[in-house]
């Protein structure tokens, strides 16, 4: 058996089965090894970048990790922004990059890179094989090192003639015997919460899955706390469950909107901080003064730490405040960001998952979404652009029973397009929506916020995606993917609600 056959052999008997690959020559072995094993699934994406948000979004809708298939140094580098968002969300997602030969890297050939350098700004665990024998030991490691409560990326490169070599096999990968205990006071944290409503209670993470949902409601009814999100990788929202709120944008915003909170009690989440730093304007988004308890750090699982704080503060079983169901009306009228966004809503059915990018457009549906039928949003976690197609279509993959809608700005949308023709190569059901503004809208913004308007010149130049005008409908289709540019509220609604009842992909132009 080649290193390569033990390596897919160990991954696959571990439940890592599915793999998201953009292989060159150095990673052929690999290729032959799929083929090879009984249960493996190779998806190939025509960019590494879509390889990796889509390992980054089947990992978030399985709990297993999701594998990469990645070419050298390069190939990588190609994939390092999407990577960059799955660490940053804790992600599960396993990186296999081809190397060389071990005897011809010290010849510097013109691909030869510094592979693990690349690799350990976005990755929590690096390791280069040495040997055929011990490959498979290294897969299973690197799947060890991200299964627990913490997730990670794990990156191992894998040099060609170790794959190639006879003499490799399978290996077990130990798994947890359960999660890691509660790190946080658990005590302290029930005695300051009986300050009520001078405490916020803060969610993040795994914390925002439906059991961490309702422990926080639980301790919120019990205690009068305010039970709030923050920024999330994926969030379980809609009718039936807890009613939340999110934690302002700024220091400014918390103080107006949250004027009696003394105290953040933390559960998955970080200490809460601006997405960049204004001039004038603290980093943090915690007023002065605010104290901060950590029940559970992003790297920890929250939700028995909620559950042994629910049971610390007396909280009963059932919870008694939910959302209620409300679906809005198909929209009628001209078509705006608000009438999409309400059309999108409306359109909403159960158990949809919805991979959000919509940045400056995406207000509207998440107001109008709140007490849809229930269904999953996924968010970015680090914010590099050209997420939201490459994680729908991981999220396809992971549950093909359920819907899938990406939301993404048109300048979002093109560094990751291709990921459109391995939604049609894999028949996958994901309809995309594309805010078409026709300029990077939230750059804009920002220059007005420096004092900049009118916005011309090289201000306007470096910010306009018209001159020439993307043609998305033209686009999707020469992938492969049904394409339509609705002009009404109406024809917007009708378009959505046709394409998610459709089997296979769609993509669905909304100009504003």
């Amino acid at each position: 058996m080649t290193g390569a056959t033990g390596l897919v052999r160990t991954a696959v008997q571990a439940g890592v089965s599915v793999c998201f690959a953009n292989p060159g020559t150095t990673e052929l072995d690999i290729v032959r090894a799929f083929d090879e094993t009984p249960g493996a699934r190779a998806i190939l994406c025509l960019f590494e970048g879509v390889a990796t948000g889509a390992a980054d979004g089947y990992a978030r809708m399985t709990d297993v990790p999701g594998m990469t298939l990645l070419h050298l140094g390069a190939g990588l580098g190609n994939g390092v922004a999407n990577l960059h968002n799955a660490r940053k969300a804790r992600s599960r997602v396993v990186n296999i990059v081809g190397d060389h030969d071990v005897d011809h890297i010290p010849h510097n050939s013109p691909l030869t890179s510094d592979i693990q350098g690349i690799a350990r700004p976005v990755s929590d665990w690096v390791r280069t094989a040495d040997s055929t024998e011990d490959v498979s030991a290294d897969i299973a490691a690197a799947i060890e090192a991200v299964i627990g409560p913490a997730g990670g990326v794990a990156t191992l490169v894998a040099p060609a003639d170790i794959l190639r070599s006879e003499g490799g096999g399978p290996t077990a990968v130990l798994r947890e015997n359960g999660r890691a205990p509660v790190f946080g006071d658990v005590a302290a944290v029930a005695d300051a919460l009986g300050a009520g409503p001078e405490v916020a209670l803060l969610l993040s993470g795994r914390a925002l899955t439906q059991d961490g949902l309702v422990a926080g409601a639980r301790i919120a009814e019990a205690t009068g706390c305010a039970l709030m999100h923050d920024s999330s990788s994926r969030i379980e929202r809609g009718a039936g469950l807890p009613n939340i709120h999110g934690f302002p944008g700024t220091a400014a915003a918390a103080a107006e909107h949250l004027p009696a909170i003394r105290a953040v009690v933390l559960a998955g989440a970080s200490p809460p901080v601006t997405f960049f730093k204004w001039p004038g304007e603290p980093s943090s988004r915690l007023p002065k003064g605010v104290d901060i308890l950590t029940l559970a750090t992003p790297e920890q699982d929250a939700v028995p730490a909620l559950l042994a704080v629910a049971d610390a503060v007396g909280a009963g079983q059932a919870i008694t405040r939910t959302v209620a169901l409300d679906v809005p009306s198909p929209p009628t009228g001209e078509l705006s960001v608000e009438s999409a966004g309400r059309a999108i809503a409306a359109a909403l059915p159960e158990g949809a998952i919805v991979a959000d990018e919509s940045i400056t457009s995406g207000g509207p549906f998440n107001a109008h979404s709140r007490a849809c039928p229930r269904h999953t949003r996924l968010s970015t976690g680090g914010g590099s652009i050209g997420w939201a197609l490459p994680q729908a279509t991981g999220a396809a993959v992971a549950c093909p029973d359920r819907p899938v809608i990406a939301l993404s700005g048109d300048g979002g949308a093109m560094y990751t397009i291709q990921a459109l023709w391995t939604q049609a190569r894999e028949g996958l059901n994901v309809t995309s929506i594309i805010w078409a503004n026709r300029e990077y809208a939230i750059l804009r913004g920002s220059l007005r916020r420096f004092g900049v308007d009118p916005i011309d010149g090289a201000s306007a130049s470096l910010t306009d995606l018209r001159s020439p005008n993307i043609d998305w409908v033209q686009l999707a289709r020469s992938m492969g993917v049904p394409g339509s540019r609705p002009e009404t509220a109406e024809d917007t609604y009708d378009a959505i609600a046709r394409a998610i009842a459709e089997p296979g992909p769609h993509l669905i132009e909304v100009v504003v």
